[in-house]
Protein backbone atom coordinates (compact mmCIF):
# COMPACT_ATOMS: atom_id res chain seq x y z
CA UNK A 1 0.00 0.00 0.00
CA UNK A 2 1.30 3.43 -0.91
CA UNK A 3 0.07 7.00 -0.66
CA UNK A 4 -1.55 7.85 -4.00
CA UNK A 5 -0.55 11.50 -3.58
CA UNK A 6 3.06 10.44 -4.13
CA UNK A 7 2.27 9.23 -7.66
CA UNK A 8 3.12 11.83 -10.30
CA UNK A 9 0.40 10.40 -12.55
CA UNK A 10 -2.19 10.90 -9.79
CA UNK A 11 -1.19 14.56 -9.44
CA UNK A 12 -1.49 15.08 -13.19
CA UNK A 13 -4.84 13.26 -13.26
CA UNK A 14 -6.08 15.40 -10.37
CA UNK A 15 -5.07 18.60 -12.18
CA UNK A 16 -6.74 17.30 -15.34
CA UNK A 17 -9.93 16.80 -13.35
CA UNK A 18 -9.76 20.37 -12.08
CA UNK A 19 -9.31 21.58 -15.67
CA UNK A 20 -12.32 19.55 -16.83
CA UNK A 21 -14.48 20.97 -14.03
CA UNK A 22 -13.48 24.51 -15.03
CA UNK A 23 -14.05 23.73 -18.70
CA UNK A 24 -17.56 22.40 -18.13
CA UNK A 25 -18.66 25.29 -15.89
CA UNK A 26 -19.75 27.15 -19.01
CA UNK A 27 -21.65 24.32 -20.68
CA UNK A 28 -25.31 25.09 -21.38
CA UNK A 29 -27.87 24.11 -18.74
CA UNK A 30 -29.16 21.44 -21.12
CA UNK A 31 -25.87 19.58 -20.61
CA UNK A 32 -25.86 19.67 -16.81
CA UNK A 33 -27.05 16.05 -16.67
CA UNK A 34 -25.51 15.09 -19.99
CA UNK A 35 -22.06 15.63 -21.38
CA UNK A 36 -20.95 17.92 -18.55
CA UNK A 37 -21.48 15.31 -15.84
CA UNK A 38 -20.06 12.53 -18.02
CA UNK A 39 -16.85 14.49 -18.58
CA UNK A 40 -16.53 15.34 -14.90
CA UNK A 41 -17.16 11.80 -13.73
CA UNK A 42 -14.82 10.33 -16.31
CA UNK A 43 -11.99 12.68 -15.40
CA UNK A 44 -12.49 12.15 -11.68
CA UNK A 45 -12.57 8.39 -12.24
CA UNK A 46 -8.96 8.43 -13.43
CA UNK A 47 -7.59 9.86 -10.20
CA UNK A 48 -10.15 7.97 -8.10
CA UNK A 49 -9.08 4.59 -9.46
CA UNK A 50 -5.43 5.42 -8.87
CA UNK A 51 -6.25 6.29 -5.26
CA UNK A 52 -8.34 3.18 -4.72
CA UNK A 53 -5.75 0.95 -6.37
CA UNK A 54 -3.07 2.27 -4.02
CA UNK A 55 -5.23 1.19 -1.09
CA UNK A 56 -5.59 -2.37 -2.32
CA UNK A 57 -3.29 -5.35 -2.37
CA UNK A 58 -0.37 -5.03 -4.78
CA UNK A 59 -1.83 -7.68 -7.08
CA UNK A 60 -5.04 -5.67 -7.53
CA UNK A 61 -3.34 -2.43 -8.53
CA UNK A 62 -3.01 -3.31 -12.26
CA UNK A 63 -6.78 -3.76 -12.53
CA UNK A 64 -7.38 -0.26 -11.17
CA UNK A 65 -4.79 1.15 -13.58
CA UNK A 66 -6.68 -0.49 -16.45
CA UNK A 67 -9.95 1.03 -15.25
CA UNK A 68 -8.28 4.45 -14.97
CA UNK A 69 -6.97 4.07 -18.53
CA UNK A 70 -10.45 3.16 -19.76
CA UNK A 71 -11.85 6.28 -18.09
CA UNK A 72 -9.14 8.34 -19.80
CA UNK A 73 -10.26 6.96 -23.16
CA UNK A 74 -13.86 7.92 -22.36
CA UNK A 75 -12.78 11.46 -21.51
CA UNK A 76 -10.81 11.63 -24.75
CA UNK A 77 -13.96 10.93 -26.76
CA UNK A 78 -16.12 13.25 -24.66
CA UNK A 79 -13.65 16.09 -25.25
CA UNK A 80 -13.84 15.44 -29.00
CA UNK A 81 -17.63 15.48 -28.84
CA UNK A 82 -17.60 18.70 -26.82
CA UNK A 83 -15.34 20.29 -29.42
CA UNK A 84 -17.44 19.09 -32.35
CA UNK A 85 -20.63 20.34 -30.67
CA UNK A 86 -18.81 23.66 -30.19
CA UNK A 87 -19.22 23.53 -26.42
CA UNK A 88 -15.48 24.14 -26.08
CA UNK A 89 -13.04 25.92 -28.34
CA UNK A 90 -10.48 24.09 -30.42
CA UNK A 91 -7.73 25.67 -28.30
CA UNK A 92 -9.36 24.50 -25.05
CA UNK A 93 -9.79 21.03 -26.50
CA UNK A 94 -6.16 20.87 -27.62
CA UNK A 95 -4.85 22.09 -24.25
CA UNK A 96 -6.84 19.63 -22.16
CA UNK A 97 -6.31 16.79 -24.63
CA UNK A 98 -2.53 17.26 -24.43
CA UNK A 99 -2.72 16.89 -20.65
CA UNK A 100 -4.94 13.85 -21.05
CA UNK A 101 -2.51 12.26 -23.49
CA UNK A 102 0.30 12.71 -20.98
CA UNK A 103 -1.80 11.03 -18.27
CA UNK A 104 -2.62 8.15 -20.63
CA UNK A 105 1.05 7.63 -21.45
CA UNK A 106 1.96 7.66 -17.78
CA UNK A 107 -0.80 5.20 -16.93
CA UNK A 108 0.34 2.88 -19.71
CA UNK A 109 3.95 3.03 -18.53
CA UNK A 110 3.01 2.47 -14.89
CA UNK A 111 0.76 -0.45 -15.84
CA UNK A 112 3.57 -2.13 -17.78
CA UNK A 113 5.98 -1.65 -14.88
CA UNK A 114 3.51 -2.92 -12.28
CA UNK A 115 2.55 -5.94 -14.37
CA UNK A 116 6.21 -6.82 -14.69
CA UNK A 117 6.75 -6.49 -10.93
CA UNK A 118 3.64 -8.42 -9.87
CA UNK A 119 4.15 -12.08 -10.53
CA UNK A 120 1.17 -14.44 -10.21
CA UNK A 121 1.25 -17.05 -7.46
CA UNK A 122 2.13 -20.58 -8.46
CA UNK A 123 -0.72 -23.12 -7.87
CA UNK A 124 0.92 -24.47 -4.69
CA UNK A 125 1.33 -20.92 -3.34
CA UNK A 126 -2.34 -20.16 -4.06
CA UNK A 127 -3.43 -23.02 -1.82
CA UNK A 128 -1.28 -21.86 1.09
CA UNK A 129 -2.21 -18.19 0.60
CA UNK A 130 -5.90 -18.93 1.27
Amino acid sequence: MQDFRNLEVWNKAHNLTLDVYRLTEHFPRTEVFGLSIQLRRGAASIATNLAEGCGRAQGEFPRFLQIAFGSACEVEYQLLLSRDLELITIDAHDTVSAKLLEVKRMLHGLLKRVQRDVRPLAPAEQLTAV
